[in-house]
């Protein structure tokens, strides 16, 4: 049944490195096409792994067996919501319904609960206050037929995406399990993250890798870098791997002709470029020993380049260790300069109205 268990499933991970050296300079050629679709619209790419999140929880619920639990988490490790655990719990019963519990303000610390616009939004999408669904306790219930999975699995992803402020599915844990704690098999929710899937052992690595295409190689590295099963990488409609790093998400794209690796990221965005803002740029990236900050129409890019040629794992590594680290960091420190958004948004502010809402959606 839907309790506090997602909470003690949160694992706290994630690489921190701040020098890079040894990694190969694309060729100017190579280097320019990196500008040809990294800067494409991210809302359109945000947009898209939110539908395709939706797509697949909506499938998933109808396959849910009777008497399942499906918990869907805002990662507070990733997200940066500290001890805040802003999750929704679906769970199917015998008589064909589903009962939906969100968590409300007595399960959340001060400074992140939910303000009366948020509350105003959660009653909106469907949701009954705490106490008035039967069995719903502190948290926010609903109850609607089994039937209802694409209406569910709407209200569930508004809920986690506009109100309490997950900015990428990529940022959303989920477990199904039946009510003695075994997990049921469940397709994969888009780019979210199964906990179960995530306690599997780590992807051995293959003799015989140097043979297979490059994209397949890169996926094996950052796999073992991020000691997660190959099939459970998050890849996202244009096929970019997608990492969490804190306040950051972090792709990985490979390019076939020429074959070249982009390890890139939104440090800032809504920003209003300035003179100040690209002098500052260029001096952050004239420090560093690789790779660039540039700004692109309302958004500040990181971004680091692994050559293709002669593919080395370890210059892969070193470029993922390096972007979630940098990216993490420079957020900070460039909206408190400059102003703008981090991809997650604000975590010092509560959920309330608009301060922590999906921030293109």
């Amino acid at each position: 049944m839907c309790d506090s268990r997602a909470r003690n499933r949160i694992r706290r991970s994630g690489p921190s490195v701040r020098n890079v050296a040894g990694m190969t300079e694309p060729t100017p050629g190579e280097a320019a096409l990196l500008d040809d679709d990294l800067t494409a619209d991210l809302r359109t790419k945000v947009t898209e792994a939110w539908q395709e999140f939706n797509r697949a929880l909506a499938a998933g619920l109808a396959q849910l067996p009777s008497g399942a639990s499906l918990e869907l988490t805002l990662d507070p490790t990733a997200s940066g919501t500290e001890d805040a655990i802003y999750s929704v719990c679906l769970e199917t019963e015998p008589a064909g319904t589903v009962t939906g519990l969100a968590v409300g303000n007595a399960n959340l610390p001060d400074g992140y609960r939910l303000g009366r616009a948020a509350v105003g939004d959660l009653v909106a999408l469907g949701w009954s206050p705490p106490g008035v669904i039967a069995g719903s306790g502190e948290s926010f219930g609903l109850r609607l037929p089994a039937g209802d999975a694409p209406k569910l699995a709407v209200i569930a992803t508004r809920t986690l995406r506009d109100v309490y402020g997950a900015p990428h599915p990529a940022f959303l844990t989920y477990a199904a399990h039946l009510a003695d704690g075994s997990a049921v098999d469940l397709p994969a929710l888009g780019t979210a993250r199964s906990i179960f899937d995530a306690e599997q052992p780590e992807t051995p690595a293959r003799a015989d890798s140097t043979a297979l295409p490059l994209g397949e190689r890169v996926a094996l590295t950052v796999a073992r870098l991020l000691k997660t099963p190959l099939d459970q990488l998050t890849v996202d409609g244009d096929g970019d791997i997608n990492i969490r790093a804190g306040s950051a998400m972090v792709f990985v794209r490979v390019r076939d002709n020429p074959p070249l690796i982009d390890v890139f990221s939104p440090v800032l965005t809504e920003v209003e470029p300035s003179e100040q803002l690209y002098a500052k740029l260029s001096e952050l990236t004239n420090r560093m020993p690789i790779g660039r900050l540039y700004c692109a129409k309302d958004t500040v890019w990181a971004s680091v380049p692994v050559f293709g040629r002669d593919f080395q794992p370890s210059h892969l590594m070193l470029a993922v260790q390096v972007m979630t680290g940098l990216a993490d960091e420079l957020d900070d420190r460039l909206q408190g300069e400059f102003g703008g958004k981090r991809f997650f948004g604000d975590p010092d502010k509560s959920a309330a109205g608009t301060e922590r809402t999906g921030m293109y959606l």
